[in-house]
């Protein structure tokens, strides 16, 4: 479900209860926090899930909220342009990141599958990531999980035709 927050079109979770969760972040700390012994998220209150949290709002506030102007086709190019400049420098600090170990928290989890998510938007700006070679590997690593490829497939069965 998507709502507004102040007018602005947001992520949302309605719950049975009728309380409204908003924001991507907390939105899937919530669910992945309804799943016993889950693998995607440090427990609450350990250092570990602070850390998490720390890449949950890294991504959303620089990586996801930097190409949401992309999308807007009023914007010129060279507008776009800087947008994109900044972008890539949070790309090459996270290919930094990523060239010391293979996932943002050191295990598989909820801020990969994130930014996995937000980079593969980057086509739609002709933004190539082999630019990136470290965020490259990345998304292949990624990618080559069964439950993201079976993710994907159900994602794609549902866009028109």
């Amino acid at each position: 479900m998507c709502g507004t927050k102040t007018g602005v079109l947001t992520a949302a979770l309605e719950l049975d209860n009728g309380n409204v969760l908003t924001e991507g972040p907390v939105i899937v700390q919530y669910l992945v926090d309804l799943v016993p012994d889950n693998t995607l998220a440090p427990s609450n209150g350990s250092w570990e899930r602070v850390r998490l949290q720390e890449w949950l709002n890294f991504i959303s506030s620089e990586i996801h909220s930097g190409c949401a102007p992309l999308f807007n086709d009023d914007i010129p190019e060279t507008t776009k342009a800087i947008f994109k400049q900044k972008l890539f420098k949070r790309f090459n600090y996270l290919g930094q990141i990523l060239s010391k170990q293979n996932y943002l928290i050191g295990t598989f989890g909820l801020a990969d599958v994130y930014l996995f998510t937000v980079l593969k938007w980057l086509p739609f700006f002709n933004i190539e990531i082999k630019d990136w070679p470290v965020l490259m590997s990345f998304m292949e690593r990624i990618g080559s999980r069964s439950h993201v490829q079976a993710a994907i497939a159900a994602e794609e069965a549902t866009q028109p035709v």
